[in-house]
């Protein structure tokens, strides 16, 4: 059965390849405090980090902050090759709560202690983690062009109907969340996901098409090579943003949550320097301004979201009840072979 949103405390292992520490444009040397070096993502969640945590809060406070960008499984691969040295190279590191498990279940990381934080008392009980701090969250909803999608889709069943044809299509670095979304739609669970493949072998039948990125997703649905799919609702939002003719909805199957969060190394070089940039992203106005910025929902109670705004970005409080999360314990023991089936069956 599927596992609701008090987040399993399980994890998930991969990886690959290091790379080198870069700063941001922007990240201006600071004196008094020290060096804190933050593994995170390139692109848009690097910039607004920078806008709304490390200028206005850190920086100004007197910390240096140095960003070492690249995809996690790039940071991840580095943390582990890093485990037995002393000192590593960054203090934080950014991941998904699916990889913050896969990190802890490794021996990398730090229990956090919450008594260091002075915004933890506003963290939402479920982004509170042993050995991580949720920092924002969204959820996989059905999206759709209206403009070539009528009705609009109430569930994932909808979504995963072989009748879409290549109006349907998926992204390819989504595979865990895809596979488990096709197989509650099939009728399965977060554990049972034959239903799933099967579902999603019948659709690629039907004219299925794969986009390789986000981006591309973004791009093919824009120029309107396909009609329907699933993101990230915070996603949605940025696309309507920019023009994209598309609409969000909350599947009724429940939709499968996402938390993006940070994780401190156990040789993180400056630990009182990570419990800052910790407490940093906890605060009100960092909160809120992701919110605007970039479509996902606040993990602190005392972040006000303007009405209009979490009505784009938020969930009712039935659909909060409802958010499914991922069986990390699962997805641990047979993700090579999903994505053995993913390449070779479904892609192939």
């Amino acid at each position: 059965m599927t596992s609701t949103f008090h987040l399993n405390r399980r994890q998930l292992l991969g990886a690959a390849a290091g790379v080198g520490v870069t700063g941001l444009p922007g990240a201006a040397l600071a004196q008094g405090k020290g060096k804190i070096v933050v593994g995170t993502w390139g692109g848009d969640y690097a910039r607004l980090l920078n806008k709304n945590i490390e200028q206005p809060i850190l920086i100004k406070n007197g910390w240096e902050v140095v960003q070492d960008q690249a995809g996690d499984p790039q940071r991840r691969s580095k943390m582990l090759a890093e485990q037995r040295l002393p000192r590593g190279t960054s203090d934080v590191q950014g991941l998904s709560s699916i990889n913050m498990f896969q990190m802890h279940d490794a021996g990398t990381v730090l229990p956090i202690d919450y008594s260091k934080l002075k915004n933890a008392g506003n963290l939402l009980p479920s982004m509170k983690y042993p050995w991580g701090v949720g920092h924002i969250y969204s959820g996989k909803v059905a999206v759709y062009n209206p403009k070539m999608i009528n009705p609009a889709p109430k569930s994932y069943k909808d979504v995963f109907d072989p009748k879409h044809g290549n109006k349907l299509a998926l992204i390819d670095i989504q595979y865990q969340y895809t596979i488990v979304c096709a197989a509650l739609a099939a009728g399965g669970s977060t554990t049972n996901l034959e239903p799933g493949k099967k579902l999603l072998l019948e659709c690629k039948k039907a004219g299925m098409r794969m986009y390789p990125t986000n981006e591309a997703f973004a791009a093919g649905l824009k120029s309107e090579e396909f009609g329907i799919g699933v993101m990230w609702k915070a996603r949605v939002v940025q696309w309507q943003n920019a023009g994209i003719s598309v609409e969000a909805v909350a599947p009724s199957e429940g939709t499968l949550a996402y938390v993006s969060g940070f994780v401190i190394p156990k040789n993180s070089p400056n630990k009182d320097g990570a419990y800052a940039y910790v407490d940093a992203m906890l605060e009100k106005s960092a909160q809120e301004a992701f919110a605007v910025d970039m479509g996902y929902n606040p993990t602190v109670t005392n972040a006000v979201v303007a009405p209009d705004l979490n009505k784009r970005i938020g969930f009712t409080p039935d659909e909060i009840k409802k958010l499914v999360d991922l069986d990390y314990d699962h997805m641990n023991k047979n993700d090579t072979a999903l994505k053995e089936w993913w390449d070779k069956e479904l892609k192939g």
